[in-house]
């Protein structure tokens, strides 16, 4: 779902004349250079793609080459003009002054070249995106697959899903269980804060960051403050180190923390965090469970099932101008509160026999006049049906 969305918003844009860089990035392994071939594949406009994933290949002149061979295809085709992809680009040095210039020097010159840059570490993309060029660019998110795509795309059933989350690269090893948490570790994990993290912005305390994103999956779906936290934690620092090691940990679609709904900003930003994992497969590799012994715990399944509700419902929000949270107050609580514009829609998730009494929703919904208030799982809408629609259908824009 995500991705064919996105993949449409690419081919809509990719078919408009020249008027903005577009950007994908988005986390490791999700299908990002599979879902431009595909975009690739139905243009008539003629294209040029080129990775910088080679070591051998990170030299500045690269990016140059790659645009003068693009530039030959964008005169051949004046009509037309032509598309130029260079992927990984942000492993080459000074890649958005390059990019900047070039597509500057076309801008005047009226080539009919479009561009598409993809990359894998999304912080990197953002800095030169922001230092070089603001006002040249567009972004599209890459998040990680919905259900609906995992199960077209591998047959799988609601519970694979939700155990095994959305990376389309573990599929095929979910039959041996741990190669498929060995890949999870190295490949994706630590890749991603090695790489994505660690190496391209300043973090003081490494062996922290680690914990507390270990930490924050063991606690996904759970209401945890930051000074709770720091006792489970060693050299934890203050917690200001720690919001700011949240932020990074979600811009690179790993982990983030939900804040909680108040009606002002101020008092959203000072809550305490609700912890959720961006793909359900982090919070399966940080429990003690295997898929069969998860799905025989109701408790521990109702964490597992709350967690793939709130991964989609976070990945589905990014790149719009909806909003998610959650809410509490005392014992009430309302586990999900989607925000478009001034309209509120409550989501509570019952995944089992508990919760049979829904206070929170009601309180909820006193307090706040929510446009819609939604009961997900038993005795409500189906966690199948859920997830198959997109998170602004929910939001009511069908």
């Amino acid at each position: 779902m995500y991705q064919r969305h996105q993949a449409e918003i690419l081919k809509e844009r990719l078919e408009e004349s020249r008027r903005f860089i577009q950007v994908l990035a988005g986390p490791r392994q999700v299908g990002k250079t599979t879902l431009v071939g595909q975009v690739l594949k139905s243009l008539k406009t003629p294209h040029h793609y080129a990775s910088a994933d080679q070591p051998s290949l990170r030299d500045p002149q690269w990016i140059q080459n790659q645009w003068d061979q693009a530039r030959l295809l964008a005169g051949e085709k004046k009509n037309s003009g032509a598309v130029l992809i260079l992927d990984e680009v942000q492993k080459i040095g000074d890649w958005s002054e390059i990019i900047k210039r070039l597509w500057d020097e076309d801008t005047a010159h009226r080539v009919p070249l479009k561009v598409a840059l993809l990359g894998s570490a999304p912080l990197l993309i953002q800095k030169g995106l922001t230092e070089s060029l603001a006002g040249r660019f567009e972004t599209i998110p890459i998040t990680h697959w919905s259900f609906s795509e995992m199960k077209k795309a591998f047959g799988w059933t609601l519970e694979k899903y939700i155990y095994y989350g959305g990376y389309p690269g573990s599929a095929s090893l979910i039959s041996e269980p741990e190669r498929w948490t060995q890949y999870l570790r190295d490949s994706l994990i630590e890749t991603t804060l090695s790489r994505d993290v660690l190496l391209l912005t300043r973090v003081d305390k490494p062996a922290l960051l680690r914990r507390l994103f270990q930490l924050g999956c063991e606690y996904s779906g759970q209401i945890l403050s930051y000074q709770k936290m720091v006792g489970q934690l060693q050299d934890a620092g203050n917690t200001t180190t720690l919001a700011h090691y949240v932020e990074l940990l979600s811009k690179v679609g790993m982990l983030t923390g939900l804040s909680k709904y108040s009606g002002q900003k101020v008092r959203q930003r000072g809550s305490i965090p609700k912890w959720q994992v961006l793909n359900t497969a982090l919070y399966s590799v940080s429990q003690d469970l295997t898929f069969d012994q998860a799905r025989k715990d109701p408790k521990a399944w109702g964490r597992w099932v709350e967690s793939a509700v709130g991964a989609h419902l976070v990945n589905g929000c990014l790149g719009t101008d909806m909003e998610i949270f959650y809410w509490r107050e005392r014992n009430q609580e309302v586990d999900f509160v989607l925000k478009r514009g001034k309209e509120l829609t409550a989501i509570e998730v019952k995944s089992g026999i508990g919760k049979n009494l829904l206070p929170g929703l009601d309180s909820f919904s006193k307090a706040f006049k929510p446009k819609r208030s939604l009961l997900v799982g038993n005795q409500g809408i189906a966690i199948e049906a859920f997830l198959e629609k997109p998170v602004v259908y929910w939001a009511g824009q069908s």
